[in-house]
């Protein structure tokens, strides 16, 4: 059983971060100003004294063309911050659920399941795989993959040529909270996501009533991986057990 007042979350202002406070509320979800993941030692001392169990490692560098401007920022969040955040889980015993993508596939067929071979295709998605990797020589961990966007679709165009398992931020905080209560003690990786399906059929879903037009991955200057929809096989199984 989840005992939120035992778990601290890191960020707590981002997309994910902000429907975590809704769906477990009574978590520590300390200021990036005192709880920086790039800095170990003031991490560090934020936590002598403090009785965690677990650490939800939510906060990340996320935009895939900003990553590609900035590779230096994305080693230092989604690489080095991972890795000082599990020296910490090692010091403290803490349990570390760490949020990944499904990015880290090179999305050639879709329908990943957890063992399958990772390949990033574009530097976010390698930052974010250096984060799985410092992650899985913990024991003591779970790798969430997962996808989200905003709980109404930001922009006006959607790729028609692009499949994924997104789903809004909503459901996906929902879906791992759900999990967690019943599955705190799972370690690996678990993938999280919705029913495979193209973004602009994601967004189209979202609002109804919101026109959206569409937009092909060529369109783009940054690449993009075709179908990352995740095989969430092993989520539903250990959901309703």
């Amino acid at each position: 059983m989840l005992k939120q007042q035992k778990m601290l979350v890191t960020g707590g202002s981002g997309l994910l971060g902000s429907e975590f406070k809704k769906t477990i509320p009574d978590a520590c979800f300390p200021a990036h100003e005192e709880f920086d993941i790039s800095d170990y030692d003031q991490m560090d001392k934020f936590l002598e004294g403090k009785e965690f169990d677990y650490l939800f490692h939510a906060a990340a560098f996320t935009s895939p063309p900003r990553v590609d401007e900035s590779p230096s920022q994305a080693i230092d969040v989604n690489i080095i911050g991972t890795a000082n955040i599990v020296k910490l889980c090692v010091k403290y015993g803490l349990k570390l659920i760490y949020i990944s993508t499904d990015y880290v596939f090179n999305g050639d067929r879709g329908n990943y399941k957890e063992d399958d071979p990772v390949y990033p295709v574009n530097k976010y998605a390698l930052s974010k795989l250096g984060g799985e990797c410092a992650v899985r020589l913990y024991d003591n961990s779970l790798i969430v993959r997962t996808t989200f966007g905003p709980n109404a679709f930001p922009y006006d165009k959607a790729f028609i040529d692009q499949w994924t398992s997104r789903e809004s931020v909503e459901k996906i905080a929902y879906r791992i909270t759900s999990f967690l209560e019943k599955n705190i003690d799972a370690n690996g990786i678990i993938h999280i996501g919705g029913k495979r399906k193209t973004v602009y059929e994601y967004a189209c879903r979202l609002d109804k009533n919101k026109s959206i037009g569409k937009l092909s991955t060529k369109d783009i200057a940054f690449d993009v991986p075709v179908d990352t929809s995740l095989n969430c096989e092993k989520y539903n199984k250990l959901i309703i057990e």
